[in-house]
């Protein structure tokens, strides 16, 4: 279940059996670095891992106490068109075709230039990163681009995601990683992903799916006999484990708990170099945690990847207007502090995108530590069959079954013209317990908590759920009847839920009795409903870069020594959504552009994006 190849050197042992060493007051005082990374996500990791290869001295920075950013959150679908692994599922992929899908996908909401760099380094970056590091990725069989419509779209191959990963091989290390929300574990911490929740789905109707569960049941009540939680790692948890394994294997240092206070600029440093003529230059670094202060020198660059702008008051007033923090399931560490001082020294925002964030729909509820929990309604609810969306009206506004991007949008626009925020999530009993509901487990048990606490509302029929929901009872209806000659015809005449690959991949394939994977009736009561947010999973307004993420000021010209990554870039997507994967992909690509370029310069010289011959060689 995770990689049994990995065994750790004597090196690394020493250090994974030594006390954690994560402190600012462990760097000396006239310490230098050629890299120092601001965030500990996927992006920066991978930048600061591509950065140890190549031999630099590396220091990563983490504003929060743990490692791993909106990354170890999710499930680390990393997009990347052309990977090696495409073979591995039938996948027939090239450059112009991928490029051909970004240009119908995005258009001009962000330059050509910087997709096509992203396109012809992906394969490279990859293939780079797993043959020198535990970093090991595996595409999934069935995984469709989003917008699945447009030509130039795969089924699969261009998503991959990181193998799982035993966390004990980090050692007290494993403490560091920043845990998982914690309603997507069960029994007490244990990480699921698609393929456990199939089995466990299956667990009392198939020998294969019981032995599976089994399995990995047993490993997590082991693990809770030494751990606060689960060391079978996987989705996120897994691609930053991996990562971290790298870093320490190479000698990287960590500082956690820690504060960029300032970038040392030198105004007056500029240089000609093939690129053009950059002016001014980031030669150093002020850090700051529990009262000690190192000013560090910095001879290659300083790569940003805090996370994005999402957690600034000032800057998510401004561009979420009405969007509440605690709709945002990221996080905590994208504070837009980095972002603050990048635009004192020249930095500026990228425009034109189709959002500054990203988004999905989150349904909310209140934890016994006080802490407010954003549930993520990614794919296994809203678009099953059984269930519908409706504002506060009573009437259906969004295509259920499109990406949760799209649908976070089209909630705000809905807001408009009649409240849809928050809108309900509506279904059945045979639906309820069938899929579960938000943070109601499958099954059809445990209901009470939910119920009393207001986060799932019951009704015996659709006119007592309407009254409780504040909608006409006589309009709820008509909807509910509306998509029940929807599941009969297997066609929906106002959104044309389930004509797309990808709608049906939010179906249910299973249920072939319907004429239609994604609708089915709505009738068994009890009836039940869950409100939901728009909540913005990551930023897509960041830094202009180019194609080697080096931050742009005024002039298009370069602010030496700074670089972006993650969300702290520009969306190479323009704030569209066209696949899964599509900023850790990025992050990941740009990361080790930008720590090639880094280390280049600290050497004297310069890399650049490589031409498709020479990424995909």
């Amino acid at each position: 279940m995770s990689d049994p190849k990995i065994a750790p050197t004597d090196a690394l042992l020493k250090r994974i059996t030594a006390p954690v060493k994560a402190s600012l007051a462990d760097i000396p005082a006239d310490a230098s670095y050629d890299v120092v990374v601001i965030g500990a996500g996927g992006a920066g990791l991978s930048a600061a891992l591509t950065a140890a290869i190549e031999g630099a001295r590396v220091l990563v920075v983490e504003r929060t106490e743990y490692l791993g950013g909106t990354t170890a959150l999710s499930a680390a679908t990393t997009w990347i068109p052309v990977n090696s692994h495409c073979a591995d599922v039938g996948t027939q992929d090239s450059v112009e075709k991928a490029e051909g899908f970004l240009a119908r996908a995005v258009g001009e909401r962000s330059p050509a230039a910087l997709r096509s760099a992203f396109v012809r380094n992906g394969a490279a970056a990859v293939d780079y990163i797993e043959r020198q590091s535990q970093v090991k990725y595996r595409a999934r069989p069935f995984h469709p681009d989003y917008l699945s419509e447009l030509e130039g779209s795969t089924l699969r191959g261009r998503a991959i995601e990181p193998k799982p990963f035993d966390g004990r091989l980090l050692g007290d290390w494993f403490s560091l990683i920043r845990p998982p929300i914690p309603e997507f574990t069960v029994l007490g911490g244990m990480m699921v992903d698609r393929d456990d929740i199939a089995n466990l789905l299956k667990l009392t109707k198939d020998w294969n799916a019981f032995r599976y569960s089994l399995g990995i049941i047993a490993r997590h009540a082991k693990d809770r006999l030494g751990h606060a939680r689960g060391t079978r790692l996987v989705m996120g948890n897994a691609l930053i484990a991996r990562q971290l394994y790298s870093l320490l294997e190479r000698g990287v240092q960590f500082c956690v708990s820690t504060r960029l206070e300032r970038l040392i600029v030198d105004e007056a440093a500029s240089a000609c170099n093939e690129g053009g003529v950059t002016v001014g230059s980031v030669t150093g670094v002020v850090l700051s945690a529990g009262g000690v202060t190192r000013s560090l020198r910095v001879t290659g660059g300083v790569v940003l990847a805090s996370g994005g702008f999402n957690r600034h008051p000032k800057k998510r007033a401004e561009r979420l207007p009405g969007i509440a923090q605690e709709w945002c399931p990221g996080a905590p560490g994208h504070t837009g502090e980095a972002h603050d001082l990048a635009l004192a020294a020249g930095a500026r925002y990228g425009t034109g995108g189709l959002s500054d964030c990203f988004w999905a729909p989150v349904s909310l509820r209140k934890r016994a530590d006080g802490s407010t929990a954003a549930f993520p309604h990614f794919l296994l609810d809203r678009g099953k069959p059984g269930f519908v969306t409706v504002d506060q009206r009573g009437r259906r506004f969004v295509n259920e079954n499109t990406s949760y991007h799209l649908f976070g949008i089209a909630m705000q626009e809905a807001n408009k013209t009649s409240p849809a925020i928050p809108a309900w999530l509506v279904t059945d009993s045979a639906g309820i317990a069938r899929y579960g509901m938000g943070m109601v487990r499958p099954g059809g048990k445990g209901f009470a908590p939910f119920i009393a606490e207001g986060y799932l509302i019951e009704a015996q029929t659709l006119a007592e759920l309407a009254q409780k929901l504040g909608i006409d009872a006589r309009t709820l209806e008509a909807t509910i009847a509306q998509m029940n000659e929807a599941a009969a015809s297997g066609v929906d005449p106002l959104f044309a839920r389930g004509t797309t690959d990808y709608q049906r991949a939010n179906g249910d394939a299973t249920r072939t009795e319907l004429a239609n994977c994604c609708l089915g009736p709505i009738g068994q009561g009890p009836f039940y409903a869950v409100r939901l947010y728009p909540g913005d999973i990551g930023a897509a307004t960041g830094f202009v870069t180019d194609a080697n993420a080096r931050v742009l000021g005024a002039g298009e010209r370069p602010i030496g020594g700074l670089y972006a990554v993650g969300n702290d870039q520009q969306s190479v997507m323009g704030g569209v959504y066209p696949a899964p994967g599509i900023t850790i992909g990025p992050g990941m690509v740009f990361g080790w552009l930008a720590a090639r370029d880094a280390v280049a310069r600290s050497k004297g010289g310069r890399a650049v994006a490589r031409e498709p011959s020479e990424a995909l060689g």
